[in-house]
This record gives C-alpha cells, structure tokens and sequence, in this order.
C-alpha cells in the first residue's frame, strides 16, 4: 500500500475536494473543544460547532438544504479496523493532515470486502472533502504521533444516532449498526468483540510502517 492524496485524480472516484469555504472558525472551535484521546473518541453532534455560520452554508451548498449535523473524530489511529457506509455523501476537515483508509460498495462480493481493496489518502490540514456514499470509509488515521487528529465530521441530522428496529429480512440489515450507519467489521477490532458483524477478510490494516 502507498498513500496517495486527495488531490490525485485516483481519489475522483471516492470524493472530492470542496473549495469556497470559510472554515477559520470551524477549525479554531474544533481545536478548541475537542480532547486528542491515545484512542479514538466520536462525537455525531457538537453544539459549539452547531452555532457556527458555516453549518449554514454548508447545509444549503454543500447539502442542498438538507439539515445537517458537525460532529468530530479525534485522536489517534493507524488501522483499519472496519469499515462503513450511509446513504449519502460524509465530509472531513481536519485540523492537523490526517488519512483516510477507503475501498468501493461495488468492490463488496456477497456483503463482503477483502481488505486488499481498501487505498489510502491523506488530506491536508483545512481541505475539506467529500466522501461519497458509495465509498466505505471509518475513521481517519493520524500522520504525526505526536499531533494525532482533530477532523470536523459532516453528516445528515441523524446519523449514527440509535438505529430503527428492523426485522433483519436480508444480509444488509445485519449490518445496520446505527442510524444511517452500515458496519462491516475485522475479526481483530474492538467493535467485533461488541457484536458487529465481520465482513472483512484479509488483514487488518495498519498503516504505522508508512509514517
């Protein structure tokens, strides 16, 4: 595995960069709120985020009006772990340079994926992205050991909330792990042993070595 960048034409196929933002604020107020755990820590929905002018704008450009909630994903991580996907397109921004481990939906067989599919791609500090929804995605990795990540997390109001009572009638709704939140796991990570379902083979990627 190499890392690549988002700004590779390679990326064009699972995001894109997002220009035309003013996210100075967006990026203090995340640093400024925000705990760097040895772990990994997620929030879905941080009020001091919520209030800021650029929700609204990314809300209506962004998002085309759909309501909108900013979250964040901090910490440290170089593996993989699991992957997921929504229904709908999720953006990154970070504070420090942070990567994203990513593979296709399509390259999914059966319900589910060999870890040799997924790529790597760091994002500089104060681009914002575009994950699409066909995209499997989970949380960023850090470039530096000693500055971790800090990167603000847009998704529909909602998502990775409580998911619904389904009656499970089909190998995607296994998957369900939270609202609008589809979980395929490694047989080696923490959300395994809680009882999400393994859907990845292969190894469990640590990206450590490349740093």
């Amino acid at each position: 595995m190499k890392i690549e960048s988002v700004f590779d034409p390679a990326f064009q196929q699972y995001g894109q960069v997002l220009t035309g933002y003013d996210l100075n604020a967006l990026l203090t107020t995340l640093d400024a709120v925000t705990p760097l755990p040895d772990g990994v820590d997620y929030v879905p929905e941080q009020g001091e985020l919520q209030v800021l002018p650029v929700r609204q704008e990314i809300s209506d450009r962004a998002y085309g009006g759909m309501d909108v909630q900013l979250g964040w994903c901090s910490g440290h991580n170089t593996k993989l772990n699991c992957l997921e996907y929504h229904r709908d397109s999720e953006l990154n921004v970070g504070t420090q340079d942070f990567i994203l481990l990513v593979a296709k939906r399509e390259e999914m067989a059966e319900g589910r994926l060999d870890t040799s599919k997924v790529r790597a791609f760091r994002c500089p500090a104060g681009v914002m992205v575009e994950v699409y929804g066909t995209t499997l995605h989970y949380a960023p990795c850090h470039v530096d050991p000693a500055k971790g990540f800090k990167v603000v997390i847009v998704l529909p109001r909602g998502t990775n909330l409580v998911k619904p009572a389904i009656n499970g009638a089909n190998p995607e709704d296994e998957t369900l792990w939270a609202r609008n939140k589809w979980l395929l796991a490694h047989a080696e990570s923490s959300e395994a042993s809680q009882g999400a379902p393994v859907r990845l083979d292969g190894v469990n990627i640590d990206i450590a070595d490349l740093l």
